[in-house]
């Protein structure tokens, strides 16, 4: 149960984070971990009180994230590209 509650506090220190990075990329690597360490959570309160389903959604939940940061660095990078 302790690994629930510091990893909520570790999102919340990530969070700040991403709030005040001082570049774009900083704050997608921030958004990165958060969604890293939800789905630590998410596992391991399946684990803690023997929830099954809960891991069908932290795998659909990591999939969702994987392909978000694929598109939102591609995103950047084109976007980086026009204004040269």
């Amino acid at each position: 149960m302790y690994v629930i509650w510091i990893m909520m506090v570790y999102v919340f220190l990530l969070m700040i984070l991403v709030i005040k990075g001082p570049a774009i990329w900083d704050r997608l690597l921030g958004m990165n971990l958060v969604s890293i360490k939800f789905i630590i959570i998410i596992v391991a309160f399946a684990s803690i009180y023997d929830i099954v389903y809960l891991l069908d959604f932290a795998i659909m939940y990591s999939l969702s994230g994987f392909i978000g940061m694929i598109f939102i660095t591609l995103f950047c990078v084109v976007r980086k590209r026009r204004r040269k």
